[in-house]
């Protein structure tokens, strides 16, 4: 198994930076900003909290979590609330309650279909609409679920992500509804990552669960790492549809976890409860991640790459197939080697996310260009207009320069061969 495109780029540029290397730094999505205060004193409360606690989680968490969920049109009973050590495991732990096949959409977060073949199932890639990642197009879907059980497999659960990561678009409502009618048709669970829900831009391409549609039959999973930018403290939360499956859950949960750790689980029932401080925090993260990554799209934009409109997240995924022959590299691989390697712009091809090695799609994340320090970052989140901040704006213009030089290069050496 392959260590996770994410966190080997993470490791590779922390090996460059230590060997001095000046690297502007797009590729994983690690939220760069600091904790709010108020969370990190109830995490230093609970500190002495070293018991074991229940495996589905406290009860204060997940009453938080059913809250959380109610707030945005899910009735949840804290009973169908079940806590995990980051939303990461309890997805893997998910996929082995359920069993069978994992349909996945293409392109796809880049440890879905990884932590199938860890659990010894088999993934099926199927595209998403084009401007709509993160759901399989459900006519696509219906045609390659009946295929692969004709063929003997035995697909049961479909992986959707609301909003998108990798391309940081929305699927429209109707295609998430339209999702529902054939996870019923064909008796699939629908497992609905939703980390990123507090990130959509604007509440028009606020993301519509599918659980609004298929309640039966969706489990959804969110987490404090996105929205609160506090990765290393690991702790999700999934929402159960029935007794059986929180149960099988809760019965891998108790073999892999025991339980989430205490403190950070006291901190996350604080901060699910949303009140204002938390609020207003995850409002100016938004605010920030919109403001940068919108920017970031316009500088791909006019460098000649195509890409769907951002309408949540950190992350975009440009297209670089009308600048093929310009740029005269075979795939993105290639495009993302030749843009780390020569001009220290490190970002992750398509590949990482179940592409095709000969498109030259890749993604960029923005939220490591939010600054190198706690000043930077705290002044990042207050700025008016971060833009206008000499670190981020300093980053803005080497992307620029780069792609503006990577373009003239590959039209010089073309020149040359001919």
């Amino acid at each position: 198994m392959m260590m996770s495109a994410t966190l080997a780029a993470d490791a590779e540029f922390e090996r460059r930076r230590l060997a001095g290397e000046q690297i502007l730094f797009l590729a994983t999505g690690e939220i760069g900003l600091p904790v709010l205060p108020e969370l990190r004193e109830h995490l230093v409360a609970a500190s002495g909290r070293n018991a074991y606690g229940p495996v589905a989680g406290s009860a204060d968490v997940r009453l938080a979590a059913a809250g959380y969920w109610s707030r945005r049109g899910l009735p949840t009973d804290p009973a169908d609330v079940v806590c995990g050590p980051g939303s990461k495991p309890l997805l893997f732990a998910l996929m082995l309650a359920v069993g069978g096949d994992v349909v996945v959409p293409v392109p796809t977060w880049v440890s879905y279909a990884a932590q199938a073949s860890l659990g010894g199932l088999r993934s099926i890639p199927v595209r998403t609409r084009p401007g709509e990642g993160g759901v399989p197009d459900p006519a696509e879907l219906r045609s390659a679920v009946r295929q692969a059980r004709a063929a003997g497999g035995d697909p049961r659960s479909v992986v959707v992500t609301l909003p998108d990561n990798p391309t940081g678009t929305i699927a429209k409502p109707e295609t998430v509804r339209e999702l529902a009618e054939v996870a019923r048709e064909l008796d699939l669970v629908i497992i609905s990552d939703e980390i990123y829900c507090d990130l959509a831009f604007v509440p028009a391409d606020q993301a519509v669960s599918p659980a609004h549609y298929a309640p039966e039959r969706t489990i959804v999973t969110t987490g404090l790492t996105k929205s609160l930018a506090v990765g290393g403290w690991r702790l999700g939360v999934a929402r159960l549809p029935t007794e059986a499956l929180r149960t099988r859950l809760i019965g891998i949960a108790s073999q892999i976890w025991s339980s989430t750790a205490a403190p950070v689980q006291a901190a996350a029932a604080y901060a699910l409860a949303e009140p204002p401080e938390v609020v207003r925090y995850v409002a100016a993260a938004r605010r920030l991640h919109e403001r940068v990554v919108r920017r970031v799209a316009d500088v791909f934009s006019t460098a000649g790459a195509e890409l769907a409109p951002v309408q949540a997240t950190c992350y975009l995924y440009p297209d670089f197939e009308p600048l093929r022959e310009r740029l005269d590299v075979a795939g993105s691989n290639e495009l993302t080697d030749l843009l780390s390697n020569r001009y220290g712009v490190a970002l992750l091809p398509g590949t990482a996310f179940g592409e095709d090695p000969r498109a030259l799609r890749i993604r960029a994340a923005t939220s490591r260009l939010y600054g190198e320090t706690d000043a930077e970052r705290t002044a990042a989140l207050a700025a008016p207009d971060p833009l206008t901040l000499p670190w981020i704006s300093a980053a803005v213009d080497r992307l620029t320069e780069v792609l503006t030089e990577l373009t003239k290069e590959s039209n010089v050496h073309r020149h040359l061969r001919s």
